[in-house]
Formats: structure tokens, C-alpha cells, sequence
């Protein structure tokens, strides 16, 4: 049974992405206080459990999100933010013994820096990670002791210095919990014993020094650290939470994203790098590289390049001398050494994709200056785009640039032999070495940029066919044109026609078949979506009968402006609205409603320099304990291409 304010219930029934006040009372007797907008919580409310848990703060699409305060039957709180149903952010928990933990959280986890108080006393102040004491802290025993240091695994694990409250101390290397490697033991007065430490005697060696002499002396054993000094160190347990609030949230019938919203006005990507800027230096680096590469003159290569070409030791590093040198110009820039990375074969590879060398240097190294995306991707790379949005820079670890360079043959192969290709297009890879002592190296790999169109992209989606952690965590107000979605939080279903969509779907089966070869995973559909017809206060309009009949062609859609048509480029289609059942992480498809949008598609596949090496195994092994296995990204290749391509052939279909 649900209860709405009658005032509300009719306007609701009209506007259902209206924001309206109810009161709900569940069959389960579960009750709903507060604003209410597509058949789900949203804006401000209070939600009491039968169970007794309770949450009073803000929602957004049935979840808790943002600032919040939940409590449980048992005495114990929450009070902070909210991500997804999570406790996610800065916040308070105080269980039900009193203990407290200030700080940041992560997916209910206490992860980042904080502050636990434990119930019989003792205390930590430091970083944690995934719910454990983890990098550098402090933690202070109720009886006097403390300990500074690193931590792993929430054990005292690294270098530290731990002080007995009888001031005796040990500072040194730490692992598992205890003394280990090289390491000092002082006394109030002055003794002190050195050496190397081990919990077994066979590895122990070292000196004991009295305070009056410094004659070696065998009195004194260091087993006594382990046996008796350590024996009043142990390290609290924090109060296990048994229901997290994410697991109280309710699967509800919620509209999709893009049932209800209004495109904002085009704003541009990424921050101009100009003088002053922390990668000012790098980026005039970068130009002078480029322009020193593809501007050197070379010979017309054939496209059968022989295997030396692909050798992985075919680099070219190049000094860069502020004073200029026999090969290299004067510049303004710090010294820096300069390398190129198989250079004959992305050389073919930028005339393979028909890039005309004049512009693309022009496009990198013009006058104008590249722009920095404003935040760095989930793995620590930075983006930077060219100041016509041509092409993409992207900084990427030594692991990726084995990657890529291990799989180069194998690559230059499958885009040579299939034009159609929907793999992330590869123009050059770098590495600019700064002078100065650290010496620093930044590699980088040079994309095409899949959103260089002469469309507005007025909606992206980042689509990998998972589910866990899969929904951006945004409030509607805050999405625009230059927000990436995932899965969760699309509600349409793209349909080409039919000669186009058979063509799809044989590249689509053709790359996945040799990511899957080259072992890699953990790549995604980039979808860009343009609005054909957009009213004046900029909401996306429905196909009519009418506009269909007059938009129709022989081929099934409105003819383009000037615009060339290639498989994953301006390609016109009809976006038909989904309705999910569950908001949850159950059902990442909903069903179809009919009602269609006219759009102009832009799509690639992007992340592709990842493999299945030890750490996504571990990744697996420890999300899978966490989560249902085959809802998570790291899965093996096999499995990642079969369950990659039963969603994209679900989302994509043949306009019948």
C-alpha cells in the first residue's frame, strides 16, 4: 500500500519526473517521508526500514546520495556522504560501543585518511585502505605505547619507530606486525642494541652497546622484543558493520536518465596550458618532439613493413639542448631527451588512416596551445586535447606502452585488412625524459579523438556490459554534454539499418575476436549521442509519425548535411526509450517503450591496452568475493569478449 498527499497524487500521475512531496507506507512496513520524482525517492527524505535501520538525508534516483545520516537498530551511525547507496566520502561512524571513525570512506569501506577511536581506549590517526590500516599512521595504545609509521594489511609493515611507555624504543623495518630487517632498540639510558632483526634467532644478528662503553656485549637477547615487549602492542579490531546501507536499498521502478532532461549549452573541454601552468614545459616538449619526428624528411613507405620495423628496440631517443644541436632546434623549454617508438610503423600507421602529416603537426604543434582535461582517468592517466579536438594525448604507464608494443604487429595487421575497424586509431607513441635530478619520464600514446564531428555530442556513454559500479554518480542537474555515463545509466536502444547493422555487428565480432586473441579486457563501447530535433527550452523531441514519414529515405533515415558516413561515424539511427524494471545492478537492459528519438551516433572501442596480467586476476579474485563474479570488469578475456558482446548486440539492433 502507498499513501501520497492528495494534492500531489494527480499532478504526479501527469508529471511523473516532477519533484512532489508523499508519504509512503509499504506492504513490508517499510515507510517513505519525503520528495519523490520518477516513481522513486529524490531530493530530501526520510526512509524507515521495518527492520528498524532509518536514513534521513538526500536522494537521487533512489539511492542515497550526497550529505546523509543513517542508523542502525543497534545504537550505531553514520553521518556524512553518500554515493550510490554507499557510504562513500567524508563521514562519522559511531558503533554501538562508542568506538568512532572520522574520515573518508569508500564503497563502506573506510578508505583514505581518518581517525578511529576504539572502545577499550586506543587510538589511530592515518591513512587506510579498503577497511584496513594501510600507508602512514600513528596508532597510540591506551597503556602509553605508540607506534608511527607505515602500515600494510593493517599490520605494522615497513619503517617505524614504536616507543614503550617506559620510553624504551624500536625504530626500524617493520613486517607482518613485528620487528624485521634492519632496526635500533634504545633504552631510557642510553643502551641500545643494533643489528638485524627476525622473530626467528637463526636470522637475528647484531651488537648490544652499553651506555658507559661501546665494547660489544652478548648480555642482552632480542628474543625478549617479541616474547615480552610486543606482548602488550595488539592491534585493535574495529566494530564489524553487518549491514552496510547500500544493502538496504530498494530496487525501484525509477525513469532512466534520459527520460526527463534538457541539453545545455556546448561548453568546451579540458583548461588552455598556458605559461605558468604545471605542464607548460611538458607540453612545449611534447611539441618540439612531434614537429622533430614527423617533420624530418622520410622515404615513401610501403604497407608491408618488414618485421625489424615492429622490433621493440626500435627507438630513437633525440637530446634536446636548450642552445639547440646539429638535429634539433633552440627552444625556451628545459633540456630534454626525446624517443620515438617504432617510428616507421606509426609512420604508415598515420598513412594507413589517411593523415595528412602537414595538418596533424599542424593540429599538435600550431600556435595554439593543447588543453588538460580537467580531472585524470580511473587509471592515473592524464588526457590532453589538440586545439582543433582532432586528436588525443594520452600519458600512459610503462605497462601499456609493453602492451602496445607487444601487440603492434598483430594490430597494424587487423586495421590494415579491415578499414571498418571500431579499435581506437594509434598515430604515434612517445616518451619526453626532463633533466634534473628525478630524471622524470612521461610516456604518452597520440588517439584520434572519437568526438571530432561536426555534430554536437550532446550525450556520451562509456558501455562495458558490467554492472558493478557502473552508474555515474551525479545528480541530473550536474550532467552536461561533456559527462561520461555507464551502463546503469542508459535507458535507450540504438537501431541502425539493416545493411549497417550486419556490418556492426561482423566488426564488432572481428575486433572482439582479436582483443580476445591479445588477451586483453576491460575495454568499453564509447557511445556519443546527437539530438536531431531539440526544442526551443533544449529537450530532446520524439520521433512523430509525421517527422518519421518526412525524415525517411530508401535507406531508412533523414539524409545527412555534408557529412561522409562511415561504420561508427555520423551514422544516423533512431534511439528507442527503455524502461527498466530495477534500478539495480540486475538489469542492465530495459525493455523497449516505443517511443523513439532521432539521433546521429559516433562510437569506437577505447581502453584497449589492458591484459589480464596478475593484478586484475587479483582484482577478480578479491571483487568476486564481493560481488556476483560476472558482474565485475575484471574478468578473463574469453569471458570479458563473450559478455562485452551479448550487451552491445542487445543495445544495438536492425530498425525493422
Amino acid at each position: 500500500m502507498s499513501v501520497a498527499h492528495v494534492d500531489d497524487d494527480e499532478d504526479a500521475m501527469h508529471n511523473p519526473g516532477k519533484l512532489h512531496q508523499v508519504e509512503k507506507l509499504f506492504p513490508n512496513g517499510d515507510i517513505y517521508l519525503g520528495q519523490w520524482a520518477d516513481n522513486c525517492p529524490n531530493g530530501h527524505g526520510k526512509f524507515l526500514w521495518a527492520d528498524g535501520c532509518m536514513h534521513v538525508g538526500n536522494w537521487c534516483r533512489g539511492k542515497t546520495m550526497g550529505k546523509g545520516k543513517f542508523s542502525w537498530p543497534s545504537g550505531a551511525t553514520y553521518e556524512g556522504q553518500f554515493k550510490n547507496g554507499y557510504m562513500d566520502g567524508e563521514g562519522t561512524y559511531t558503533g554501538s560501543c562508542n568506538d568512532t571513525y572520522r574520515g573518508t570512506w569508500l564503497s563502506n569501506m573506510r578508505h583514505g585518511a581518518g581517525m578511529q577511536s576504539y572502545d577499550n581506549g586506543d587510538c589511530y590517526k592515518g591513512q587506510w585502505r579498503e577497511g584496513q590500516l594501510d600507508g602512514k599512521g600513528r596508532y597510540q595504545w591506551k597503556n602509553g605505547n605508540e607506534y608511527a609509521g607505515h602500515w600494510r594489511d593493517g599490520k605494522m609493515s615497513g619503517f617505524g619507530t614504536l616507543v614503550w611507555a617506559n620510553g624504551s624504543r624500536y625504530e626500524g623495518n617493520w613486517h607482518d606486525g613485528l620487528p624485521k630487517g634492519t632496526g635500533t632498540f634504545r633504552w631510557v639510558d642510553g643502551s641500545f642494541y643494533v643489528g638485524v632483526w627476525s622473530e626467528d634467532p637463526r636470522e637475528q644478528s647484531g651488537t648490544y652497546y652499553t651506555s658507559s662503553s661501546n665494547k660489544g656485549s652478548l648480555d642482552w637477547d632480542p628474543t625478549n622484543v617479541y616474547l615480552v615487549y610486543l606482548r602488550d602492542c595488539c592491534i585493535s579490531v574495529v566494530e564489524k558493520i553487518l549491514v552496510s546501507p547500500s544493502e538496504k536499498m530498494v530496487n525501484w521502478q525509477c525513469e532512466g536518465r534520459l527520460q526527463h532532461f534538457i541539453i545545455k549549452p556546448e561548453t568546451r573541454q579540458g583548461h588552455t596550458i598556458s605559461k605558468g601552468h604545471k605542464n607548460y614545459e611538458l607540453m612545449l616538449n611534447l611539441q618540439l618532439g612531434i614537429r622533430h619526428s614527423v617533420g624530418k624528411p622520410a622515404p615513401d613507405t610501403s604497407l608491408d613493413l618488414k618485421s625489424t620495423a615492429f622490433d621493440s628496440r626500435s627507438k630513437v631517443w633525440t637530446r634536446f639542448p636548450p642552445e639547440g644541436s646539429k638535429h634539433t632546434p633552440p627552444h625556451q623549454s628545459c633540456e630534454f631527451k626525446w624517443k620515438d617508438y617504432c617510428p616507421l610503423v606509426f609512420r604508415t600507421l598515420r598513412k594507413l588512416f589517411k593523415v595528412d602529416p602537414a595538418n596533424y603537426m599542424m593540429s599538435i604543434c600550431g600556435s595554439d596551445a593543447l588543453r588538460e582535461l580537467s580531472s585524470p582517468g580511473k587509471s592515473g592517466s592524464f588526457f590532453y586535447l589538440t586545439y582543433d579536438d582532432k586528436y588525443m594525448i594520452k600519458t600512459v604507464k610503462k605497462s601499456e606502452v609493453k602492451m602496445l608494443k607487444r601487440m603492434l604487429p598483430a594490430y597494424y595487421n587487423h586495421v590494415r585488412f579491415h578499414e571498418n575497424t571500431l579499435l581506437t586509431k594509434f598515430f604515434g607513441l612517445h616518451c619526453v625524459k626532463m633533466s634534473g635530478p628525478a630524471q622524470k619520464k612521461v610516456r604518452f600514446v597520440i588517439m584520434g579523438n572519437l568526438f571530432y564531428t561536426e555534430y554536437t555530442t550532446h550525450r556520451r556513454f562509456d558501455l562495458k556490459g558490467s554492472s558493478h559500479g557502473r552508474l555515474t554518480v551525479k545528480h541530473d542537474s550536474e550532467i552536461d554534454s561533456t559527462t561520461t555515463l555507464k551502463d546503469l545509466d542508459l535507458n535507450l536502444i540504438f537501431r541502425l539499418n539493416k545493411s549497417w547493422f550486419q556490418e556492426f555487428c561482423r566488426q564488432v565480432n572481428r575486433d572482439c575476436d582479436f582483443l580476445e586473441h591479445e588477451k586483453i579486457m576491460d575495454y568499453s563501447l564509447l557511445v556519443g549521442i546527437h539530438f536531431r530535433e531539440i526544442s526551443h527550452s533544449g529537450e530532446p523531441l520524439l520521433c512523430t509519425e509525421t517527422n518519421a514519414t518526412k525524415n525517411q529515405t530508401s535507406e531508412g533515415v533523414a539524409p545527412l548535411r555534408w557529412t561522409s558516413t562511415t561504420l561508427g561515424s555520423n551514422m544516423p539511427a533512431r534511439a528507442e526509450v527503455t524502461s527498466r524494471r530495477n534500478n539495480g545492478e540486475g538489469e542492465l537492459v530495459g525493455e523497449p517503450t516505443g517511443e523513439c528519438y532521432d539521433v546521429i551516433l559516433v562510437f569506437g572501442i577505447i581502453d584497449i591496452l589492458q591484459d589480464y596480467d596478475i593484478s586484475k586476476k587479483l582484482e577478480h579474485a578479491y571483487k568476486s568475493f564481493q560481488h556476483d563474479a560476472t558482474s565485475i570488469s575484471a574478468i578473463d578475456p574469453r569471458h570479458y569478449s563473450k559478455r562485452f558482446r551479448d550487451f552491445i548486440f542487445r543495445i544495438f539492433t536492425e530498425d525493422t
